[in-house]
């Protein structure tokens, strides 16, 4: 087949290079077996307690709704592999505040180079053990106090931490091995099956739904897909945009060669935190309600029981079907534009950009080096942030009354998490694929 080595691999080129290249026909043979080995383990239960009394335990909770999507369907069947690669992703958001915080930390990452990685990649991994092992803890207990454990006591607890402690480890390690020798970031890739693993019973219960309620319920379903489409092409849109700022190299004179000016660009992305501002703000909404019912209230006296009314009253205020839905968007709005502002300052600072363009000789025309080049840029950055956390906004709320409003529950917990996962891991992969298929280009030509 003749390709042109100028433009971007067509799908065709794509898909014939993954079937034709044996480097690139191994890495996607790998990824797709480790999918299937991590497939098989969320369907395997823990054993000791009764399934069918769980599910209806959490039935029609948001939360474990939510939690079912990233675990591909084991936190409804607690599976050996429920808590997934969730506790790595918690351990690399702490690692990431740790390290703005922690001079140390961030000596490893700025001064030491690969080794230094590679020790912040290791405590990482201690810090999702950690975690795993909290969690693990915290979905077992409620495991147990849902009376759905068959002989419910501290071996019952023990057992189970351990087994999906344990479940998580592994996931963890296969999604080095896929992000190692696979396609495409391992943690993500894990994630968008797992949600995409859901998405036919969750559209199998909405035709369901449409073919039981009339015209009426298939008008409903019909405005909300159409809302779900809209909400892809706005994020596809909003994840790919970026202000260019232009830039100019300076002359310089290297022996006796004369190198002119070079004119480049600083790309700044609109949305720099990505999905990771509305899992902090969501966090910060459940976590009241998580801890307010946490364990046996009656049996709790003096102030540990006025602290849980105190947190189960606030539960109810900010949650979006009781008596203040307005407020619990507002406050939701208002931690989606902080932690979007919080997070975007950690990864991107103005003052390290203006020195390394100093130091590098280049400058933004118009503006001079130094002071006056970080204002700018942290002006710009400032702008750009706000209109992401307003994207975000609207993104988190919209699907979320469009289905309060339609009636349509069949969607819970496929919300705008887990749309700006699916759509942002998709655009990655598919950037790496095609990235694979341009080198294999480049190889074809060095052998010819």
């Amino acid at each position: 087949m003749v390709v042109s080595r100028e433009r971007t691999p067509n799908a065709q080129e794509t898909f014939m290079q993954m079937a034709q290249a044996a480097g690139l026909r191994s890495r996607l043979l790998i990824t797709i077996g480790l999918i299937l080995l991590v497939r098989l383990g969320v369907q395997i239960p823990v054993p000791g307690f009764d399934r069918e009394v769980f599910a209806n335990a959490v039935e029609g909770s948001a939360l474990s709704g939510f939690l079912n999507y990233l675990s591909g369907g084991g936190f409804s069947t607690v599976g050996i592999f429920a808590l997934g690669i969730i506790p790595f992703i918690n351990a690399s958001i702490i690692m990431q505040l740790l390290t703005a915080g922690l001079p140390y930390l961030e000596n490893l990452q700025k001064n030491e180079g690969e080794a230094g990685r590679r020790k912040i990649s290791q405590i990482t991994r201690y810090v999702a053990l950690a975690s795993a092992v909290f969690n693990a803890f915290g979905l077992a207990t409620f495991v147990q106090n849902s009376g759905a454990a068959y002989n419910p006591g501290p071996l019952f607890l023990l057992e189970t931490v351990i087994a999906l402690s344990a479940g998580s480890m592994f996931v963890i390690w296969i999604a080095e091995l896929i992000t190692e020798r696979g396609i495409g970031n391992g943690p993500s890739l894990l994630i968008f099956v797992n949600i995409v693993a859901v998405l036919p019973s969750t559209l199998g219960n909405t035709i369901e739904f449409a073919q039981t309620g009339g015209r009426e319920a298939i008008a409903q379903v019909l405005i909300l897909a159409l809302v779900f489409l809209v909400m892809i092409v706005g994020i596809v849109f909003v994840q790919e945009g970026t202000r260019k700022i232009p830039i100019i190299s300076a002359r310089r004179q290297v022996g006796r060669r004369l190198y002119r000016e070079r004119t480049s660009y600083l790309p700044l992305r609109v949305n720099q935190g990505g999905v990771l501002p509305i899992i902090f703000a969501s966090t910060i909404l459940i976590l009241p309600s998580s801890l307010g019912h946490q364990g046996g209230g009656e049996e709790q006296t003096g102030i540990m029981a006025t602290l849980n009314e105190f947190l189960i009253q606030i539960s109810t205020y900010l949650n979006l079907s009781g008596p203040t839905p307005w407020l619990y968007v507002a406050v939701y709005l208002v931690l989606i534009l902080f932690f979007s502002y919080f997070y975007t300052y950690l990864i991107v600072n103005p003052v390290d950009m203006a020195q390394n363009l100093k130091k590098m000789g280049a400058s933004i025309p118009g503006i001079r080096p130094g002071q006056k080049t970080s204002q700018y840029l942290e002006k710009v950055i400032n702008r750009l942030t706000l209109l992401g956390a307003i994207f975000l906004g609207i993104v988190a709320t919209v699907p979320t009354a469009v289905e309060t409003a339609t009636g349509v529950t069949t969607f819970q917990g496929l919300g705008a998490t887990s749309l700006l996962i699916l759509v942002g891991v998709a655009i990655d992969t598919a950037k790496q694929i095609q990235s694979s298929v341009i080198s294999q280009r480049y190889e074809g030509m060095v052998k010819q």
